[in-house]
């Protein structure tokens, strides 16, 4: 089993430039380390998943046009998820009536990117068992 995904976790998109922090909007929700837990309909563009900064994807319409006029050259625009899918996989624990989201879930970007966990967001201290 992988770590809980909680507040302040940290993503990545395979075409965005810039490394981004998830949220967690609901303060209800059970806490590892005083962070809120995420589960797998936290999937929401620009509320749960930010922008990457900047777009690679020749999918997303601004990124083609872009390169277009720029005469085929890779030109990098303004990154706005857009995710109708929820994370995935997801635990077998539930977290407000949905599985809870794990570091090794993954989400898509209708612009072709892959959305990755890079750094789950509370990490709990290992212990020696003494």
């Amino acid at each position: 089993m992988g770590q809980f995904v909680c507040q302040g976790a940290m993503l990545q998109c395979s075409f965005g430039i810039a490394p981004s922090t998830f949220s967690v909007l609901d303060p209800s929700r059970p806490k590892c380390m005083n962070m809120a837990i995420g589960n797998i309909m936290d999937n929401k563009p620009m509320v749960n998943i930010p922008s990457f900064g900047m777009c690679q994807s020749m999918a997303n319409p601004s990124v083609a046009s872009a390169t277009a006029s720029a005469m085929g050259v890779l030109t990098p625009m303004p990154c706005t998820p857009v995710i109708t899918a929820p994370w995935a996989p997801g635990a077998q624990v539930k977290m407000s009536n949905f599985p809870a989201l794990l570091d090794n879930a993954k989400c898509m970007c209708n612009w072709g990117g892959q959305i990755s966990v890079t750094m789950p967001g509370a990490i709990a201290p290992m212990t020696s068992g003494k």
